[in-house]
């Protein structure tokens, strides 16, 4: 079983020098049959989606993506998964708890201005907010790259072809639609786990 490759990730990729973070990002990928496909841009920040989004099986295949590439990012999660046993883990995978019952909460705006001091930080979003099938993105995730300045780096898991696909960057601008229209069609014809 030949391991899975990682692409060259460019210096200004904030990573964590975590040498069996990388051991086991790669083990998990190439027992799993997944590869990586694209190239990473050489950014200090922004904001990564995920799409499709139809599994928990996804949070597997995305740690194991950053453990393998070493890569240092933030996410935001349920914060009921950061309760018990689960809690020190999705921690050191740079989770963010996050109360849903809250809406107007003000992360958003707080990610934003965290993304807008930071001199490195990435943050890694599923724009369709769940797993069930959905009409319309969510979009905090472009607020957020737009407040904080930042670009949008699409990546795909592709479970038709068993492969995470980086896209090119998109710099975020006040006409959200087209901006989201732009970013969906990297994701066309990627099969998530589910089909929805």
């Amino acid at each position: 079983m030949a391991a899975t490759r990682s692409p060259q990730v460019p210096p200004s990729i904030p990573t964590r020098g975590w040498w069996l973070g990388r051991w086991i990002g790669r083990l998990i990928l190439t027992v799993a049959r997944w590869s990586f496909a694209g190239t990473i841009p050489d950014v200090s920040k922004g904001v990564i989606i995920v799409a499709p989004h139809t599994s928990n099986w996804d949070f597997v295949i995305g740690a194991a993506a950053m453990l393998a590439l070493d890569l240092d990012a933030r996410f935001l999660g349920k914060h009921t998964l950061f309760k018990g046993p689960l809690r020190p883990l999705m921690l050191l995978l740079g989770g963010i708890p996050v109360d849903r019952s809250q809406p107007g909460s003000g992360v958003v705006e707080e990610m934003g201005e965290r993304m807008r001091s930071a001199d490195r930080l990435i943050l890694a979003l599923a724009p369709e907010g769940t797993r069930s099938s959905v009409e319309k993105w969510k979009t905090g995730f472009h607020r957020i790259a737009l407040l904080g300045g930042v670009p949008i780096m699409p990546v795909t898991f592709d479970y038709g072809r068993r492969e995470i696909r980086f896209g090119p960057l998109v710099m975020p601008t006040e006409d959200v639609e087209s901006d989201i229209a732009h970013l969906q069609a990297f994701f066309g014809g990627a099969r998530g786990r589910r089909e929805t």
